[in-house]
This record gives C-alpha cells, sequence and structure tokens, in this order.
C-alpha cells in the first residue's frame, strides 16, 4: 500500500480509539452536541485556512449542498449521537457497540444494488447477535437514552458514509473535509441551541485538554484520513478501524476512565469482532 494509505489507516485504527475515552473526558465542561460542534468548526477554519494559503478552490455549490447533507449525517447525527450516548454509556461500550458499522454500510449498499457475499452476509448475522448481547448488559441496559443514541449515531455515520461515495460527492481532498466539518459543525451548533445546552465555564482543564485532543487528532488527522481511505480505497479497508477501536477503546476506558466491562460484554464484544472479520474477508471475495 501506498505510504499515505498505509499512514491514513494507521490514524483510523489509533487515534479514532482514544477518541472516545476523550470525549467523554470533555463531556464535563463542554455538553456533546457543543464539544462535537465547536470541534468541527474550529478543524475545518484552520484546515480552510490552510487550504486557502496554497491556492486551492473553494467548493462549487453543488459540493457545498453535499458537504452540508454528508456532515450532517456522519458528523451531526453520528458523532453527535456517540457524544450524547457517552453521558449515560461507558465509552468502552459505545465503541463497542459501534463495531458493528461496517455491517451497517454493507446493508445500506444493498440499496445501490451491491449484493453482499455469503461471508459478508455471514459476517452481518455474527455481529447482530454480538450488538443483541451487548445491549442485554448492564452498561445499556441502565442507560435506554444512551443505547438509541449510539444506534442512531451508528446509522446516521454510515448513511453518510454511503452517500459520500455513491450520490453526494464531496470537493477533492482537503477541501471537501474542511466543507464537510464546517456544515456539520454548524448543524450540531444549531442542535446545542435547539436543546438548550450550556457551556460550564471556566472549562476544566482536562476537559479542555481532551477537547483539544479532539480537534487536532479526532477531526484533523483521523476523520481527514477516513475520508481519504473512503475516496481512494476498497470499503472493507476503510471501515477496517473497527476491528481494532473497540480493542483500545476498551481498554484505555479501563485503565484511564474507571470503567467497568463486565465479562458478559467482553464475550460479546469478540462475537462483533467475529462478524466484523467475516464482514471484511467477504468483501475480498468480490
Amino acid at each position: 500500500m501506498p505510504p499515505l494509505v498505509v499512514a491514513c489507516v494507521a490514524a483510523t485504527w489509533i487515534v479514532w480509539g482514544s477518541t472516545y475515552l476523550a470525549i467523554k473526558f470533555a463531556l464535563v465542561s463542554f455538553p456533546p452536541f457543543f464539544q462535537m460542534g465547536t470541534r468541527f468548526l474550529t478543524a475545518a477554519v484552520i484546515l480552510l485556512i490552510w487550504t486557502r494559503s496554497r491556492g486551492y478552490a473553494m467548493p462549487t455549490r453543488r459540493q457545498w449542498r453535499n458537504a452540508l447533507i454528508v456532515g450532517a449525517l456522519m458528523l451531526g447525527g453520528g458523532m453527535g449521537g456517540t457524544a450524547y450516548s457517552e453521558q449515560t454509556v461507558a465509552s468502552g461500550l459505545v465503541v463497542a457497540f459501534i463495531a458493528v458499522t461496517p455491517a451497517t454500510i454493507a446493508m445500506m449498499n444493498l440499496f445501490f444494488g451491491i449484493k453482499p457475499s455469503r461471508l459478508e452476509v455471514a459476517g452481518m448475522v455474527v455481529g447482530l447477535c454480538g450488538v443483541l448481547l451487548l445491549v442485554r448488559g448492564a452498561g445499556f441496559s441502565a442507560a435506554p437514552m444512551g443505547l438509541v443514541a449510539v444506534a442512531t449515531g451508528n446509522l446516521s455515520w454510515a448513511l453518510g458514509s454511503v452517500l459520500s461515495q455513491r450520490k453526494f460527492t464531496l470537493a477533492q481532498g482537503a477541501v471537501g473535509f474542511a466543507s464537510e466539518m464546517l456544515c456539520g459543525g454548524l448543524f450540531l451548533m444549531l442542535l446545542s441551541f435547539l436543546t438548550g445546552e450550556r457551556f460550564h465555564w471556566p472549562a476544566q482543564p482536562q476537559a479542555l485538554w481532551a477537547w483539544v485532543y479532539l480537534v487536532l487528532f479526532g477531526s484533523l488527522i483521523a476523520f481527514s484520513a477516513y475520508m481519504v481511505l473512503l475516496a481512494r480505497t476498497r470499503p472493507a479497508l476503510a471501515a477496517s478501524y473497527s476491528l481494532v477501536n473497540p480493542i483500545i477503546g476498551m481498554l484505555l476506558g479501563i485503565t484511564l476512565g474507571s470503567e467497568l466491562v463486565t465479562s458478559h460484554e467482553w464475550w460479546a464484544v469478540a462475537v462483533i469482532l467475529c462478524g466484523v472479520i467475516l464482514l471484511i474477508f467477504g468483501k475480498r471475495e468480490l
């Protein structure tokens, strides 16, 4: 693989696995929609300034429309729902649930005439069984609204990913990523206003540093890397982060976040990962 692709894979594997705990830390001072909105708006402004200094052309009106649709789905619904769920659900369990995203993407691709292989079907069934086991554990059963939020986020992120590939193409390169983050950030700020969120100032140092980490590493580096993978590689490789993120996220949640994960939930995660492995190998057969 080209060095750029290798670097992007590493960013989505390692950096994204750590962002779920960072979201949890930032929630102390930054409410969920406000946290995600300011995070992506800041990253978008930085990226737009850089692209303008390099002489890149701004998106067309059609590309701005596409950025609004994809940004509202992936960042507004996807990341907003994830952050909202972490108010009541451990970050390790949230990232474990999100491991089923490749199966969700595969099912949505059916509407575009892309039929799954036998291994992909098997992977989706196994992954669904793992999710059913996971949500029956203590972490999700005690927080029904958190479950609804993370499930909504999963569906919204998957739909945005599929539409960005099949229908609503963004501007090329960093300009497209910046436009998506700008539109998604504005949508999240609207959600923050409509839900009456209040920012707690002065922010606690740990929350502020977590927010800075999310801007620089979670948004500018890892999210841009994911969009590069969606545009330049097969979907299976772009979604391979879902194999590694749950392990990193759960280990960090236990060691640094003092979160509790039961043996039942560990088994559920193992079943989900088996489904993801089948799904990725199934895509290689196509």
